[in-house]
């Protein structure tokens, strides 16, 4: 990778499909390697600069809006950000690049299937959504729009998480700003 700006890797999907796992196993491969990077975690995220949102779709549109705000300053500075955050609407998707820029956003869709996110969820979110007591659960009760056309999709459920890491540091390797 050269020096300049820095990409960003979006990576999209479910509660529970492996985002924040995988998010923070790249960056740990990069900072091996003696690579800048950063992790924008939507859950941590909402702790601090995002958590006067909600759920509601402005809330969610805000919330994508100012992530990408984030990793584009974070960008421009040299790092590699790693943003993992559900963000279920293409539209909002779609503001992320164009606030970032098209040639440094890569839309990653960690896809693992409602079953299997539900099987694993150690949150219990899941069964809380299922019984009415979360309002716009995506998945459950609010919509997640898979990407029509992501850079890659990946399956850490699946394939496994070291298998989905190297994909993302060689896609990584490739960037050109």
């Amino acid at each position: 990778m050269s020096e300049g700006p820095g990409p960003t890797l979006w990576l999209t999907g479910l509660s529970g499909a492996g985002k924040t796992t995988l998010a923070h196993a790249v960056a740990e491969h990069l900072n091996q390697a003696g690579r800048r990077c950063v992790v924008l975690d939507g859950d941590v995220l909402r702790t601090g600069l995002n958590r006067d949102l909600g759920f509601d779709p402005r809330d969610r549109s805000e919330n994508i809006r100012r992530t990408a705000e984030v990793a584009r300053l974070m960008n421009e500075a040299g790092l590699v950000v790693i943003a993992a955050l559900i963000s279920p609407l293409r539209a909002d998707r779609a503001t992320a690049r164009a606030i970032i820029g098209a040639p440094r956003f890569h839309e990653i869709h960690v896809s693992t299937p409602l079953a299997v996110c539900e099987a694993a969820d150690v949150k219990g979110l899941y069964g809380r959504a299922r019984r009415g007591e979360l309002a716009q659960f995506t998945g459950v009760s609010a919509a997640y729009e898979v990407p029509e056309a992501p850079r890659l999709t990946i399956e850490p459920m699946r394939a496994g998480l070291q298998p989905a890491v190297l994909t993302l540091i060689a896609l990584l390797e490739d960037f050109t700003p």
